[in-house]
């Protein structure tokens, strides 16, 4: 699109810090309420703490324009158009978040109709998963500056990077969100991170929503096996998008839906240390115009406003959750339904297990076929069923559902 006004000369200098590199540190500000439950935000890298926002990125609580900015390079001639690859990711990125935040978020895009040519081949910037530092600087500086004639960055909220997937030096396996240690000043406002984008084509299902998790300051949940062998999904499985974007139950998790401002404080319930407590949770993807299958098998469309988070704290910086999912919405693959229990540690960082399932049924697997790491996908606490989380001893009793599909729980901690 045409450039609204004049701007300077993007800086020719900048350091560029990996998604899952070193955080630069907290803001403190905008307490979160109950706050009996709400882990504290610590300095590690996309914390799960909540009891604060990072004001280092923008809190989704609103829909956000993005531009679609597709580079290609001297070594190739592309053979797919801007508006195939802008076809690969929307609208399925925006349809995710806005069932994932109840209405309350979008991504609207603004796709570049054409491409713009880099100074440099695409084997130059030595593009990889661990891409080192210079290298990645390069990228982002010729990027900016070949942008900058054309795209006003003052009206967008976020920026995708687009290369061209059948240049011979871009490498798929390196897409992800940039952090720029410093804030590149183009068109009159600050650009804090990037989403680099060098998927094939067609992509990696619903890569782009994962990466954009991260402008929102949401962590890796996979685990990265030594030298990339071995299983990357054992600590969370289907069970949340930032774990894998394959997942048959990508929907983002309570704990995160909590952070990113999506729930109101009375869907948070903070159980008691003393005596049994008695909840209805909804299904984590109820909201509205959101079809959850009631008792009586027909769909249910009145649920949307009550309780989808119980947490019980174990810890100074670790927290049990309990949560319902179903097969709606995102999870409308889901391999089993019922109540989701995970740990969360505040003060681990992005790729750590700030987020780990805890398997209801452990001697099991399930949906082998289809999900991502079978041993966790009948992890869910099912209906009529009592579990007892090993180490912390808290017992989760299943006792029903209600007309309308929500699920009817009482949870004990261990001190009862």
């Amino acid at each position: 699109m045409p450039k609204l006004r004049s701007t300077a000369a993007v800086c020719t200098t900048m350091s560029a810090l990996a998604a899952t590199s070193i955080f630069t540190g907290p803001s403190v500000v905008e307490p979160f309420s109950p706050a009996s439950c709400a882990l504290h935000r610590t300095d590690a890298h996309h914390s799960e703490g909540v009891d604060t926002w990072n004001t280092d990125y923008t809190r989704p609580v609103r829909p956000l324009d993005a531009v679609l900015v597709f580079l290609s390079f001297p070594d190739a001639t592309p053979r797919t158009t801007p508006a195939q690859l802008t076809a690969d990711h929307f609208p399925a990125t925006s349809r995710f978040y806005e069932q994932a935040s109840y209405g309350r978020f979008t991504v609207r895009p603004h796709p570049l109709g054409h491409w713009l040519r880099m100074p440099r081949s695409s084997a130059s910037y030595a593009i990889k998963r661990d891409w080192s530092t210079a290298d990645r600087a390069a990228y982002l500086r010729d990027a900016f500056a070949v942008a900058d004639r054309e795209v006003d960055f003052s009206r967008y909220g976020i920026v995708y990077f687009v290369a061209d997937p059948d240049a011979p030096g871009v490498d798929s396996d390196a897409t992800k969100v940039v952090n720029l240690d410093t804030p590149v000043h183009v068109d009159g406002t600050d650009v804090r991170r990037v989403v680099t984008v060098f998927e094939r084509h067609p992509p990696d299902r619903l890569v782009l929503a994962h990466e954009t998790g991260h402008v929102f300051d949401l962590p890796d949940l996979y685990h990265r096996p030594d030298e990339g062998k071995g299983d990357w999904d054992t600590y969370v499985g289907d069970w949340d998008l930032m774990g894998s974007q394959f997942g048959a139950s990508p929907d983002l998790f309570a704990w995160h839906k909590w952070k990113l401002g999506w729930l109101e404080p009375r869907q948070v319930v903070c159980v008691r240390s003393r005596g049994s407590t008695l909840l209805t949770l909804e299904p984590l993807a109820a909201g509205p115009g959101v079809p959850v299958q009631g008792t009586a098998g027909a769909p249910a469309f009145g649920l949307g406003h009550g309780v989808k988070l119980a947490i019980v704290r174990t810890g100074p910086d670790s927290a049990l959750a309990f949560e319902a999912r179903g097969s709606a919405g995102n999870d409308r693959a889901a391999c089993r339904e019922g109540v989701l229990v995970y740990r969360v540690h505040g003060g681990a960082a992005s790729g750590g297990g700030p987020i780990e399932v805890v398997d209801a049924h452990p001697h099991t697997e399930a949906c082998w076929e289809s999900s991502v790491y079978a041993p966790l996908a009948d992890a869910p606490v099912s209906l009529g069923e009592t579990f007892t989380v090993p180490e912390d001893g808290v017992r989760v009793e299943v006792e029903g559902r209600t007309p309308s599909g929500a699920w009817t729980v009482k949870i004990t901690p261990e001190e009862s």
